[in-house]
């Protein structure tokens, strides 16, 4: 590696924001996304739900918007069989162009969150972080520094607390939580945010035992 490179790299991990200096400090960002398949960079969001909290699970905000795709036609089967994804209802429902719903959920998220520092949750994190890695890209955006870099993956967390019901509806049916809408239009990712939230608040009710 070049010096400059390395010098480069350095100065992203600068960016990184510092410790708070009480778990209470951290806002939440529970995050899903619905999407025309599975191949970030190919495939494309097709919408994104938001619900902020702190860390015990005190609900700060929520956003969500639909996005209409550049590319509509790579809509795998898989996915609209998932989501219910039809361009002709997106077009008619305005959904929102990718670069115009990320700068809206950028002031939103400045707007609630100030200088807090975030931290990113999902069901299967690395799904969502690709994806949304690749919508920052496209439109030319960095990640706010306030976000560590660091996700929490739902299912790893039950996993830690002996939960090995790892897929789909399984880790809300074992821990008694009302699942979402699974299939068609009902399935979103606010839908998906909000059953995360409430997998969330029992997962922290399990480890205080």
């Amino acid at each position: 590696m070049q010096r400059r490179d390395l010098v480069s790299l350095l100065s992203l991990f600068a960016q990184e924001s510092a410790p708070p200096s009480r778990d209470a400090d951290y806002v939440l960002l529970h995050i899903d996304t619905e999407t025309t398949g599975l191949r970030p960079g190919f495939h494309e969001l097709i919408d994104i739900g938001v619900i902020y909290s702190d860390v015990a699970g005190n609900e700060l905000g929520r956003w969500y918007r639909r996005l209409m795709p550049k590319h509509p036609e790579r809509l795998d089967p898989g996915a609209q069989k998932v989501n219910g994804f039809d361009a002709d209802l997106w077009r008619k429902e305005k959904a929102w162009a990718p670069d115009r719903a990320l700068a809206d959920w950028i002031a939103y998220d400045e707007k609630l969150c100030g200088a807090r520092p975030r931290l990113r949750l999902a069901y299967n994190c690395s799904f969502d972080k690709a994806f949304l890695d690749s919508l920052y890209a496209e439109c030319g955006r960095q990640w706010n520094p306030l976000f560590t870099y660091f996700w929490l993956d739902i299912p790893s967390m039950a996993w830690a607390l002996g939960y090995r019901q790892i897929r789909g509806p399984w880790v809300a049916a074992a821990l008694g939580v009302e699942d979402e809408p699974h299939g068609g239009l009902d399935h979103t990712g606010i839908t998906g945010a909000s059953v995360n939230l409430r997998i969330y608040r029992k997962l922290l009710q399990q480890a205080r035992r």
